[in-house]
């Protein structure tokens, strides 16, 4: 297929070592309902046939482009060699073992561009075993740019392989970490917040599938992510805040994972998101019109997180109080 004019959309997808599922992974972009865009896939020092495979589909489909590094450097540098060579008013990315539903590229686009106060807008996604037969559990995120916000130190805001971004925004703030993280997702959306005007959605439709298979980088070290995401949630609860109140990251990580809080911790945890909730508005990363929706998402992780008797307790309170408003 020829592609002779400026594409809309640049997708980026970094291999490496990814032999396995790489082809699948480039028929789901090529297989898009949505057709004006440019797949950059850029070979990051691969040992495998991942570059032979890369070859065989850039003989096949203009719209495919290679870079090759020598050596492994990681996905925030390879993400950057696509961006240096990105020619698209939007920017995607995704990984060299996901499958992108067909839809994923016209209704992310369709969004923006009905939505201009929307700089980057991800979706929702179904993670899948080795050989997509069978589904493990479902992604769901939250679709306003406060909830998405306030789920960046909360986890859970974004599936990271599926947002889609003004150029723009991307260009202001340089990039990818050009440093070997295992979270430039994350990284770059906390960056994008603090420095950019972004607004941020997510659509309700899963359009990814996310195959969890031994070799994935998320799998084989996921501790090593999950201490540089509570780095990056420090960082900038630190320019937010000044000093950061002992164990509040750490608390804020039990939420995220949705362990029991004690009575202690649970009154902690609610200083700790109320003083969150404030500087966000106070450093207008949200509306302040806002604060009642993200009051009632904290009130909601706190009973989630709240012993079961106390769990009980409110969904009786809750209950008995709907009945005498119905009386």
């Amino acid at each position: 297929m020829k592609h002779e004019s400026t594409p809309q959309v640049s997708v980026i997808m970094p291999v490496y070592n990814g032999e396995l599922y790489l082809a699948e992974a480039i028929e789901s972009i090529l297989a898009q309902t949505f057709t004006d865009f440019e797949l950059l896939i850029v070979d990051d020092g691969s040992q495998d046939a991942s570059a032979e495979i890369i070859r065989s589909y850039e003989k096949l489909d203009d719209r495919i482009r290679s870079f090759q590094h020598e050596r492994n450097m990681g996905q925030g540098p390879a993400l950057n060699t696509g961006l240096a060579a990105a020619e698209g008013a939007y920017l995607t990315y995704t990984d060299c073992d996901d499958v992108n539903l067909p839809q994923r590229f016209q209704k992310q686009v369709n969004f923006l561009q009905a939505h201009p106060e929307i700089g980057a807008v991800g979706t929702c996604g179904r993670a899948v075993n080795h050989n997509l037969t069978a589904t493990l559990f479902d992604f769901i995120v939250p679709q306003h740019h406060a909830l998405i916000t306030l789920n960046l130190f909360l986890g859970g805001s974004f599936v990271g392989a599926t947002i889609m971004s003004r150029y723009e925004f991307i260009n202001e703030v340089g990039g990818h970490t050009s440093e070997r993280i295992l979270s430039p997702d994350i990284d770059l959306s906390m960056r994008l917040l603090w420095h950019t005007p972004i607004k941020f959605a997510n659509l309700p439709d899963i359009l990814m599938l996310y195959r969890r298979h031994d070799k994935a980088v998320t799998i084989s070290s996921a501790t090593q992510a999950h201490a540089e995401e509570r780095e990056l949630r420090r960082s900038v609860l630190q320019r937010l805040w000044g000093s950061i109140p002992p164990g509040a990251v750490h608390r804020f990580q039990k939420l995220r994972f949705q362990h029991k809080l004690n009575w202690a911790e649970r009154r902690a945890a609610k200083k700790d998101l109320c003083r969150l909730i404030g500087s966000l508005i106070a450093h207008n990363l949200v509306d302040s019109d806002d604060r009642p929706l993200l009051l009632a998402e904290m009130n909601r992780r706190l009973e989630q997180a709240s012993p079961r008797l106390w769990q009980q307790f409110c969904y009786w309170r809750r209950h008995h109080f709907q009945l005498q408003s119905d009386q």
